[in-house]
């Protein structure tokens, strides 16, 4: 990693933590230099601006968002199978303390700034999720009666969600609910609105 690659990450780290520490708002940029190790000219010469810093960050959580690998579905093996997996591997994603911890850090600036707030989704709703390409595919495989993928793959994940993930988001607390039996009713009721087998 080049020298000015390092200190661009040790200025997010840090950002990321004073951030955390304090809010957005009460955030202090010398501070930020300070926990990176570097002057407040690096940290501007990389950052025009606080906003900017926390733009950044917010990239950090896209990129994260989008790194997830795309599932195609498989035609040779149960759809529910597949789902219940993806769903899964989904959920344990989203509760990780780096994933959880940054998301809670640009949530709370998100419903603070209605603006930032409109250009994170904006750029959210562009990224195609794993388990709306899983949907897709099961969809044009004739697997799932047709209809639109996202708005599918949104209902799914805000049970799921709903369970096993704002609880924990919201209060740092997991409920106490078996993640297996959550995510397999869940696919169930899914399954039992949008599948093709009766």
């Amino acid at each position: 990693m080049k020298l000015t690659e390092k200190k661009r990450k040790d200025i997010l780290d840090a950002a990321i933590e004073e951030f955390r520490e304090q809010g957005f708002p009460a955030a202090r940029v010398n501070r930020i230099a300070e926990l990176a190790g570097v002057s407040k000219r690096t940290l501007y010469k990389h950052f025009e601006s606080k906003e900017l810093l926390f733009q950044a960050i917010t990239d950090i959580l896209l990129e994260q968002i989008a790194a997830a690998p795309k599932l195609s579905y498989r035609p040779d093996a149960p759809l529910r199978d597949q789902l219940v997996a993806a769903v899964r591997d989904y959920v344990s994603h989203l509760n990780g303390e780096h994933y959880m911890g940054l998301n809670r850090l640009v949530m709370s600036e998100l419903l603070r700034d209605q603006d930032l707030a409109r250009a994170f989704l904006s750029k959210a709703a562009m990224q195609d999720g794993p388990i709306k390409a899983l949907i897709s595919g099961a969809m044009q495989a004739g697997a799932l009666r047709q209809a639109d993928p996202g708005f599918a793959a949104g209902q799914l994940l805000s049970m799921v969600k709903h369970f096993l993930v704002w609880p924990l988001f919201l209060m740092g607390a997991k409920a106490e609910l078996d993640n297996d039996t959550v995510i397999t009713d869940c696919v169930d009721m899914f399954l039992a609105f949008y599948g093709t087998e009766r």
